[in-house]
């Protein structure tokens, strides 16, 4: 049963097959079971590039790691960890911003890999950190190893928005990886085209108990209906396997005038949900069958 469901794991991670040894998305879930290598910059680092004409990559290998340009101020998504906290501020100043401009953290979740340097970005340019309160209680258990929060700032919940310059995000609560998952949308700009983008602040299935995957099954419907009403467009995974983001990257390096953005995928993302809520139906199955249900 277990064997079934950490191939789960994994093949949730990717959209089509890969091959681990040249592929680095493949190659970056591979390394990811490995703590020593999560800490490897000759594994881990990633040039930082930028994805719409509001929206950057500063993340890792394994992790993802965003910056948003609101045109009056700077929002980060996810704050990695260790020392790679610092090459997203050596990065944010390679795009040219000032990191001083940085405004708020919109952490997904509260594991090490997506809030551990929140408190160093807090600390040092007074950026405010936001997750909900779930997720805000379980950094803090883990105050002392790697998730370095410092204050708890702002405590979002299901339909609020933050306004600033020109972006306005909206969160949505969609608990199942945690218990109190984050996620929310935006508009990213492509030119005088504008998208709507939508980060699933937690898709992996590396949790356990039936009520658990109960929850996260409903999260991926309700991000369906949500996609249903209206198209998202852009998958702003928070590893970047789990919405081939570095294969889009390559696209994009590409791109001729007039072509379509390859980040733009409406029907990828219904396609995605879809797998994502297959395989949690596998999980679900066997869970419930240990349990006699």
């Amino acid at each position: 049963m277990r064997l079934m469901i950490w191939a789960v794991l994994i093949g949730i991670c990717s959209c089509t097959a890969v091959d681990s040894d040249t592929n680095p998305e493949s190659q970056a879930l591979v390394i990811s079971n490995n703590a020593s290598t999560r800490s490897d910059p000759g594994l881990q680092r990633v040039e930082l590039f930028a994805i719409f004409d509001n929206l950057y990559y500063i993340g890792i290998g394994w992790v993802s790691a965003y910056l948003i340009d609101t045109g009056n101020g700077l929002i980060m998504i996810d704050a990695l960890y260790g020392d790679f906290v610092d090459t997203a501020i050596q990065d944010i100043r390679g795009l040219g911003f000032d990191p001083q401009d940085l405004e708020y953290v919109l952490v997904t979740h509260g594991h090490f890999d997506h809030v551990g340097g929140a408190g160093q970005l807090q600390q040092q340019f007074g950026a405010q950190v936001v997750m909900t309160e779930p997720d805000w209680q379980l950094a803090e258990a883990s105050r002392g190893s790697s998730a370095q929060v410092l204050n708890r700032d702002v405590v979002v919940n299901d339909g609020d928005e933050i306004a600033l310059g020109n972006t306005t995000v909206r969160f949505y609560v969609t608990p199942g990886h945690t218990p109190g998952v984050l996620s929310f949308e935006l508009v990213v700009r492509d030119g005088e085209s504008e998208h709507r983008a939508f980060m699933f602040g937690g898709v992996g299935l590396n949790f356990e108990g039936v009520e658990r995957t109960e929850s996260y099954l409903r999260s991926v419907q309700r991000i369906k209906e949500l996609a249903q009403a209206n198209p998202i467009e852009v998958n702003l995974a928070n590893h970047p396997a789990m919405g081939r983001l570095f294969e889009r990257r390559d696209l994009l390096a590409g791109r001729g005038l007039g072509e379509p953005h390859p980040f733009v995928d409406a029907a990828g993302y219904l396609s995605w949900l879809d797998e994502l809520g297959q395989n949690g139906e596998v999980k679900l199955t066997e869970e419930s069958a240990e349990v006699g249900r």
